[in-house]
């Protein structure tokens, strides 16, 4: 297959609670000819969870020597032999096939992928309208204590520095409005 008929690469980064997942999960409903790049990571495989499905679960070991040969795009040590990343092979499966990969992925890996590929691929910021209503989302989601949000508070603020060395930024204050753009700037892209 010659290289013009491989498919593009579109990357979404935001902090925890900006509303990304939901905005990748309705793009994959509006566009037939995306496919989601399924991670690696060394955490245990969680009931129903399915190999090559949700996760490619590796052992530790395995991981870092994956590292070793550069077999990742991105990857990062969550918590100690806590890895996850992207390998090379996922990526190049999806875009053989002709479709364009999707990834949900934190903003330095992220970055890096768009580094890796270029003009090749799309990077999304999705951000909310402020830290303020943030801190709301995830208080109102009522998974986290005071603790936890405040560490994630903490690290958006961080992430939100990145915001400009993406190619698009969507500011996720009304739904319908940002998905309007996600389905906008992903297909400007494709097409272009």
């Amino acid at each position: 297959m010659t290289s013009a008929k491989k498919g593009k690469l579109v990357i979404f980064s935001a902090p925890s609670g900006s509303g990304k997942t939901t905005l990748v999960k309705y793009l994959m409903e509006q566009m037939d000819n995306l496919q989601f790049s399924v991670s690696a990571c060394t955490r245990e495989k969680r009931a129903g969870e399915m190999e090559g499905k949700d996760y490619y679960f590796l052992s530790p070991d395995d991981f870092r020597k994956k590292i070793t040969n550069d077999e990742f795009v991105e990857w990062e040590e969550v918590y100690p032999d806590h890895y996850y990343g992207t390998l090379f092979s996922e990526v190049e499966r999806i875009r053989n096939l002709g479709k364009h990969v999707v990834f949900d992925v934190d903003v330095v890996g992220g970055l890096n992928i768009k580094k890796q590929y270029a003009v090749e691929a799309l990077a999304i910021f999705v951000r909310p309208p402020s830290v303020a209503e943030l801190k709301n989302r995830l208080i109102s989601r009522g998974t986290d204590h005071s603790d936890k949000i405040n560490l994630r508070i903490e690290k958006a603020t961080y992430e939100l520095s990145f915001e400009k060395k993406f190619d698009k930024v969507i500011i996720n204050d009304d739904l319908a409005d940002a998905k309007c753009a996600t389905v906008m700037f992903v297909e400007q892209f494709i097409h272009h």
